[in-house]
């Protein structure tokens, strides 16, 4: 098996496990929102801490793309392939903050529960504020998710990597998401499901490159 081969393959993987740990930690974490979340949250230690570690699963995997595919595209394009890099380590950044504003919320909760006679009000605005940071970071990650869909599947979509079909997918996903992102700062939680059609088309490109790889002429060329 050559060392593009094994890229395709690695790259392919990474792709699910992002997904699926992304889609796993939500299913832990949302305990926070509950509206007695500060004795909630402390009573499911278990629950946040693993929430944690697909978290941290999510920003090693989506760090670990672009490394990988750093060395084929950017015999495409150097500079695009270095936006790439650049946009999905932000994506990553905003999970790693995302992460350490849960564990904040976290410590907070058991604070309160473990403080003989709290100050409710100080707890509940240190709360509300960490709440806010933690669901802001989560729209502003998808600013550079939905840019780096966008410049990948353009690359892909030049070099025919992979079946222009399925770029152009990409492409129209990630368009699409993209535009629709910064809805989201101003509480249209709607356009959430706009990213629908980029997150199907990973899923789709990373059963392509663990099967079927890199189209090999492509990258000779």
């Amino acid at each position: 098996m050559d060392s593009n081969r094994k890229t395709s393959i690695i790259v392919g993987t990474l792709f699910i496990i992002a997904t699926v740990a992304t889609l796993v930690s939500g299913l832990f974490f949302w305990s926070i929102y509950d509206l007695d979340y500060l004795t909630v949250v402390s009573t499911n230690e278990t629950q946040i801490l693993i929430s944690v570690l697909f978290m941290l699963t999510t920003s090693a995997a989506i760090a670990g793309i672009p490394i990988a595919l750093f060395p084929i595209i950017k015999k495409q394009n150097e500079s695009l392939a270095l936006g790439y890099v650049v946009s999905r380590v932000f994506e990553a950044l905003f999970f790693i903050v995302s992460t350490i504003i849960l564990l904040a919320i976290f410590s907070l909760s058991h604070e309160f529960v473990n403080t003989s006679t709290p100050v409710t009000t100080y707890f509940e605005t240190s709360g509300t504020l960490l709440l806010g940071v933690f669901d802001w970071s989560s729209i502003l990650l998808d600013f550079p998710f939905a840019l780096s869909a966008v410049i990948i599947n353009y690359l892909f979509y030049k070099s025919k990597l992979i079946p222009r079909w399925l770029s152009l997918l990409g492409l129209i996903g990630g368009g699409v998401f993209l535009a629709a992102t910064p809805l989201l700062l101003f509480g249209v939680e709607d356009a959430t499901y706009m990213a629908a059609i980029i997150g199907i088309q990973e899923m789709v490109l990373a059963v392509w490159l663990i099967i079927k790889g890199f189209n090999a002429s492509a990258i000779d060329s």
